[in-house]
């Protein structure tokens, strides 16, 4: 029998089968929990006892779910996995020695996990430069903060540990201000062109890929939102983050039912939009490092532009 050493434990995921899934294969059932893991991935968890269904290990794949059973399953640490170096071609917006600026382009995923080990941001990162900081181990070389894998724009990549401690401390500090632009659906009163949502955003109880507003056991998370231009039935809008939070933009315009477009997982699928449109487009901050002051723009890519012309919004500015 193998032993899972806790320490070694990086997250814990927590489920209770509901009707929609009664008779499901336990293999199945956690690839569409857990969206962003591969499918072998999760069968190698299965077999090296890293699941539990009602408290007791669990070792075949085809184990048929009951409903109420409870699941639970750990996630190990990877630190000694290789991430091969792939040519990706990377949307480079500034580099100086301590680091580089990128325009991520949507459908990327920032670092490897759960399986999926090529084809994200950080591969590309080590085929471009041998610097980066190692403060996140070799899975996340660089990586101070993140964006989903379907929202583009401006993400910032450490080339060394000593600036990587001094650009998270920013981001922890609020000292980096980011603004994002993104299209909502709806049209905002007079007195609501502009806002501040304050609340705790933590796991959907029911729904494990999707994060909530929760009255307790969540995180702060501040955005401030300001209309740039309304069209029938939809809104350009600029959102500052004081907060990093997963989701939290998508969670926050839900909150206000101006749900943004394309976003499938809080709003519904549209055919004319591939992802949902929000795009990290300026990032300024007082550089620590050498004590300049720095403004960003990452220029929207070209499926935000076209769905916003074809809405007709004026968006000459922020290409």
């Amino acid at each position: 029998m193998k032993r899972v050493i806790m320490e070694n434990i990086k997250e814990k995921f927590e489920f209770e089968v509901n009707s929609e899934y009664e008779g499901m294969r336990l293999d199945k059932y956690l690839s569409e929990q857990i969206e962003e893991a591969t499918r072998s991935y999760l069968e190698k968890l299965i077999d090296n006892n890293f699941v539990k269904v009602n408290s007791k290990i669990i070792n075949k794949n085809g184990r048929k779910l009951k409903l109420g059973e409870k699941i639970e399953v750990l996630i190990p640490e990877e630190e000694n996995i290789d991430i091969e170096p792939e040519n990706i071609p990377l949307n480079i917006v500034y580099e100086n020695d301590d680091f580089i600026l990128i325009n991520k382009s949507y459908g990327m995923v920032v670092h490897p996990a759960y399986g999926n080990y090529t084809g994200t941001l950080v591969n590309a990162l080590l085929y471009y430069t041998n610097n980066l900081s190692s403060v996140n181990g070799n899975i996340r070389p660089g990586i101070i903060h993140r964006l989903d894998k379907d929202t583009s724009g401006l993400i910032l990549v450490a080339k060394n540990n000593y600036a990587h401690a001094k650009l998270a401390s920013m981001f922890i500090d609020k000292t980096i201000h980011k603004t994002y632009l993104c299209i909502v659906k709806g049209n905002f009163s007079e007195e609501n062109l502009s806002g501040r949502i304050e609340n705790l955003i933590g796991r959907d109880s029911k729904d494990r890929k999707k994060m909530t507003i929760v009255k307790e056991n969540g995180k702060i998370a501040i955005s401030n939102y300001k209309v740039v231009e309304q069209v029938e039935g939809y809104s350009l809008v600029e959102v500052a983050i004081e907060t990093g939070r997963t989701h939290q933009i998508r969670v926050h315009m839900k909150s206000i039912n101006h749900v943004i477009l394309g976003d499938s997982v809080y709003g519904t699928e549209d055919k004319n939009v591939k992802r949902q449109m929000l795009h990290a487009y300026k990032l300024e901050f007082l550089n620590p490092l050498d004590n300049k002051k720095y403004i960003f723009k990452g220029k929207l890519f070209d499926d935000f532009i076209e769905v916003a012309k074809r809405l007709k919004f004026n968006i000459e500015k922020y290409i």
